[in-house]
């Protein structure tokens, strides 16, 4: 079955939702404990769409197998060549070469909105993530011991960036 990365629309909300509550309420890659609603992930889709930043899905047979998107790594105007990125694939389809899609497909598109450095901000128990990113060209800069919290333990955030092939100058 071949995979295809496109562009979300709110039709796909609903599995976008279903991949998101599932990270959010059994593992560390979403630093909360609460399950986002349907409505939250419409407005989330529709504010990146017009702030000009990608949502994309990547798409197996009928399935939405996972999903990702970038944006401000912070608000201020001095960091606007800079996203931070987020991906979150479907447990079912893990290892199955979502993910490194779904980055590859971020990749590309900041590169084309003249971004200059894209960021990912990992768990750092989660060494699929960071294989992951690190196999696209992501190196580790940081560690941040102990500054979240989730599951009654505390979360270790590891920083990694990929400079990225644009033309965009300060």
């Amino acid at each position: 079955m071949s995979l295809i990365v496109r562009d979300a629309t709110l039709e796909d909300a609903s599995a976008i939702l279903a991949i998101y509550n599932h990270a959010a309420l059994n593992t560390t890659a979403v630093w909360t404990d609460s399950p986002a609603d349907l409505g939250s992930r419409r407005d989330w889709i529709l504010a990146r769409q017009q702030a000009g930043y990608p949502v994309l899905v990547a798409v197996k047979g009928a399935d939405v197998a996972g999903f990702a998107s970038f944006g401000d790594f912070r608000p201020w105007p001095g960091y606007r060549h800079t996203v931070e990125n987020s991906v979150y694939v479907d447990e079912r389809h893990h290892r199955s070469g979502v993910g490194r899609n779904l980055v590859a497909a971020l990749i590309a598109r900041a590169s084309t909105l003249d971004k200059h450095v894209m960021i990912a901000a990992i768990e750092a128990a989660n060494t699929a993530s960071i294989a992951l990113h690190a196999s696209l060209g992501f190196a580790e800069v940081g560690r941040m011991p102990e500054v979240g919290c989730k599951f009654g333990r505390w979360l270790d955030l590891v920083l990694m960036q990929k400079r990225l092939d644009s033309r965009v100058r300060p």
